[in-house]
């Protein structure tokens, strides 16, 4: 971890200049200058986020024609990678632009461990002794760990509360290729909040403040996105999916998971149609063959057979005349 703090030296102390100057200049507790630390970080992001938001909804426009990609090239993946490079290039999808916002953080967050680490011996018994280190009336100390006292777990249950939220968002923003990566992609988004979670009980609670505060971002962000940031024109008609009318374009919500399951719906419908017809087919053909002979009545079949026996004692009478 040393030498990692040291590559971070350079963004560990303009992160501590900006903490005191929130709280000396600006009056911020310790804890809401944390917060006033995510809303700068992620307002510079905005534009990253942008063209995050821009170059998903294109691969979501372009999902269909990469699924057909991939079922032509299944057999032969040196080729389907290439042609996967060269549709990206061609439509202009950046497929990492997931990270775009993510990247810039990682590097924050970990300078903001160190500098809490280190935070009382460097900053506050220096510089102010007698500052208050507690958060809305319930963290005593943002400085502590978080399994110090019980604030620290009801801010574990949040964070795990808000990772989901913010991860369930971005997977409906994120198309999935086919079924398989739509469940993995859930799947990981379910579970990484609680895989975390023993490494996160080691964090400052200032630490996790910052984290909670970053996903509640992340996912008001994603809700404001999708209701204000429109759908751009590609120029050429979008694929439908059966859910959409004729003439209706592609909704915004629509992710690929909902069309997969249209998909298997609409196959589904047509086996049975398929089925029905068959067995339609087969019920005529038996009727249009030959005609069953008619069975005759027990009392006909007595009547025509003494009748022939009458003919038959007749025509022996006759022939001893």
């Amino acid at each position: 971890m040393l030498p990692l703090a040291g590559l971070l030296q350079p963004i560990e102390d303009p992160l501590e200049d900006l903490l005191v100057w929130l709280h000396e200049a600006i009056g911020l507790s310790w804890g809401w200058a944390i917060v006033a630390v995510v809303v700068m970080v992620r307002i510079v992001l905005v534009p990253l986020a942008v063209k995050q938001i821009r170059s998903m909804q294109r691969l979501q426009r372009y999902a269909p024609e990469l699924k057909a990609l991939q079922k032509k090239h299944k057999n032969d993946k040196q080729k389907l990678n290439e042609e996967v490079m060269k549709f990206y290039r061609d439509k202009k999808v950046n497929p990492a632009a997931s990270c775009l916002p993510i990247l810039p953080q990682i590097p924050i967050f970990i300078a903001l461990f160190f500098v809490l680490r280190e935070f009382d011996s460097d900053v506050i018994e220096p510089r102010f002794p007698d500052s208050d280190l507690s958060f809305v009336r319930i963290v005593p100390d943002i400085t502590a760990k978080l399994l110090d006292h019980w604030s620290g777990v009801l801010l574990l249950v949040i964070y795990v509360i808000s990772q989901l939220a913010s991860g369930l968002l971005a997977l409906r923003a994120t198309p999935a290729t086919d079924a398989r990566q739509a469940r993995l992609q859930k799947i990981m988004f379910i579970v990484l909040p609680f895989v975390i979670i023993p490494f996160a009980i080691r964090f400052p609670v200032g630490l996790m403040i910052y984290w909670v505060t970053t996903n509640l971002w992340t996912a008001g962000q994603g809700i404001a996105t999708r209701r204000f940031i429109p759908r751009p024109d590609f120029g050429d008609a979008p694929k439908r999916s059966s859910r959409t009318a004729p003439g209706e374009d592609e909704p915004d919500g629509l992710d690929d998971e909902d069309e997969i399951e249209d998909a298997a719906a609409e196959e589904k419908r047509k086996k049975k149609e398929k089925d029905a017809k068959a067995k339609a087919k087969a019920k005529g053909k038996q009727k249009s063959g030959s005609a069953p002979k008619k069975r005759r009545s027990p009392a006909a079949a007595q009547s025509g057979g003494s009748g022939g026996q009458v003919k038959r004692r007749k025509k022996k009478g006759r022939s001893h005349r």
